[in-house]
């Protein structure tokens, strides 16, 4: 099976400042598209404690043979010691939008 060329990759920040700088710096990086920053409030054990909080969430949009790059970007310059960065591949999309993620997105190629 061959493996899907786009990817969605979430991550979340706790304050919208740190979002638009992660946004920005992936950007002119050139390791995405597009990144949608979404208000959240997330509820998760940590520590052994239940924990509640208002974040923000990146939804990045990027080619596969980018997130590698784009993961050590995140670990990098992320606030949280243990960020979740998860990659959601795509199966499908329109033609044109799909185009211009290859375009964005200049590989090392």
């Amino acid at each position: 099976m061959k493996v899907p060329e786009y990817l969605i990759v979430h991550t979340t920040v706790d304050e919208r400042a740190k979002a638009e700088f992660l946004a920005r710096t992936i950007l002119e990086a050139r390791l995405a598209a597009c990144i949608q920053i979404v208000p959240i409030h997330s509820f998760y054990r940590w520590e052994g404690a239940l924990e509640s909080a208002d974040e923000y969430r990146l939804e990045i949009k990027t080619r596969t043979d980018r997130y590698d790059a784009l993961q050590a970007l995140l670990l990098r310059h992320h606030p949280y010691d243990t960020p979740e960065i998860l990659a959601i591949h795509v199966v499908g999309g329109s033609e044109g939008y799909l185009r211009w993620v290859d375009g964005e997105c200049l590989s090392e190629r």
